[in-house]
């Protein structure tokens, strides 16, 4: 216990030291020596004729990005054809291909059997000692898998 407290100490008395080093240091840096004999810089009062900024019209403003909503950019991914509405099959485009892949005997019907056989298929590749049970290393082997960044062809 004392260690800990001792340890605690020390790191409080770290950042204190640093902390005024830090504010210390800001405050100590040389100013700049004037310059002896230079005379002082001469005042403008009026801008030259030429400067096109000098007209007095601003500078043009750069355009604003339309800012979307999480909600909106996710529909955004499910409407394919951006005409603004989700029809059911574009809802339900994102689920085909795992969908054909429990799907087995390829009648586009999903019975209990498929499933259970490719969940059945999927336990015993992730028990790795056959004991009938998953550990929690065995149970993270069957996370699906992120997709690899696609390389950049510079």
């Amino acid at each position: 216990m004392g260690r800990v407290f001792a340890g605690a100490m020390a790191a409080l008395l770290l950042a204190a030291g640093g902390l005024f080093w830090w504010q210390g240091r800001a405050s100590s840096d040389p100013l700049p020596a004037p310059l002896i004999g230079a005379p002082p810089p001469p005042a403008i009062d009026t801008l030259p004729e030429g400067d096109p900024d000098a007209a007095g019209a601003p500078p043009p403003m750069p355009a604003e990005a339309s800012p979307q909503s999480r909600e909106e950019k996710r529909f955004s991914r499910y409407d394919r054809n951006r005409d603004g509405v989700i029809t059911r099959i574009e809802m339900m485009g994102s689920r085909v291909k795992a969908f054909k892949a429990l799907d087995k005997d390829g009648d586009n019907l999903l019975s209990f059997e498929e499933w259970a056989v490719t969940t059945s298929d999927r336990f015993a590749t992730a028990d790795g000692n056959a004991d009938g049970k998953l550990t929690p290393a065995e149970f993270a082997t069957t996370a699906p898998k992120k997709a690899a960044a696609p390389r950049c062809k510079c």
